[in-house]
């Protein structure tokens, strides 16, 4: 192992981004910071040891990135939704013989919500209940509930990245401007209470996306105000470490 090892982080969750930080703060290894956005690699409050590549990674490029370095390790700290990216990395990584640490969100047990499988059984719970909905689950599928849902462009209020593809995708698909919340998340329950009053919410659909990703804040917001919240399960159930359980891995096998 080198003197300092090189650490390739893929990451674009809070949890990424606090583990960059986390090992620039060490300084005792170099670290390669991945994420899909310029949006993304901004919020990394990196150092001098730290090398950022901030675009989409097909299975290619990763390969390519991989093949230039020569990492210690590679932590997959991506979305839990991003199971393509996970995948890639994964399938990149063994065929190279680089140890990957799959970082993991907590998951959520049943509790007071509405849970679906996707984007199209929320799009269809909307469109079978009256009023507003707030859609929390980022501009990807955006397309998927505007096609199933009545009246989308009045009914539907949208919370997406501060970012000009965010609202350029909005635009196009005929969201007014005033349904349309571009902040960089994650929110208090106090903000969801007010949003969810401000626009009359009646339905608020969300990811299971853990308590990093607000999720906690967002129910209980919805139930303060009477609202339904329609989770959307995660794709997968994975096993992987905690954020403090990589750190452990990083330092007991990788001398971090």
């Amino acid at each position: 192992m080198p003197a300092q090892p090189h650490i390739l982080v893929f990451g674009g969750t809070v949890e990424g981004r606090e583990l960059v930080e986390w090992l620039a703060a060490r300084a005792s290894c170099l670290v390669t910071s991945c994420t899909a956005t310029s949006y993304g690699a901004s919020l990394v409050a990196g150092g001098p040891q730290v090398t950022s590549s901030c675009e989409p990674l097909p299975p290619a490029r990763i390969a390519q990135l991989m093949d230039k370095t020569s990492f210690a390790c590679v932590v997959d700290a991506t979305h839990p939704y991003a199971t393509h990216i996970s995948k890639s990395i994964r399938d990149v990584a063994q065929t190279r013989g680089v140890p990957v640490l799959r970082l993991v969100r907590e998951g959520a047990a049943a509790g007071p919500w509405h849970e679906v499988d996707g984007p199209e059984q929320a799009a269809a719970y909307i469109e079978a209940h009256e009023g507003a909905a707030l859609l929390t689950t980022g501009s990807k599928d955006l397309p998927t509930f505007v096609q199933g849902v009545t009246a989308a462009s009045e009914r539907l209020y949208v919370r997406v990245l501060p970012v000009l593809a965010s609202l350029e995708k909005t635009a196009a698909l005929g969201i007014p401007a005033r349904h349309v919340i571009a902040m960089q998340g994650p929110f208090s329950k106090e903000l969801n209470v007010a949003l969810i009053r401000e626009f009359g919410i009646q339905t608020l659909v969300t990811k299971a996306s853990g308590a990093a990703g607000g999720f906690w804040e967002k129910i209980e917001a919805a139930q303060e105000c009477g609202c339904e919240a329609v989770v959307i399960r995660r794709p997968v159930e994975e096993s992987g470490l905690s954020a403090e359980e990589v750190r452990e891995q990083l330092v007991a096998r990788f001398g971090v």
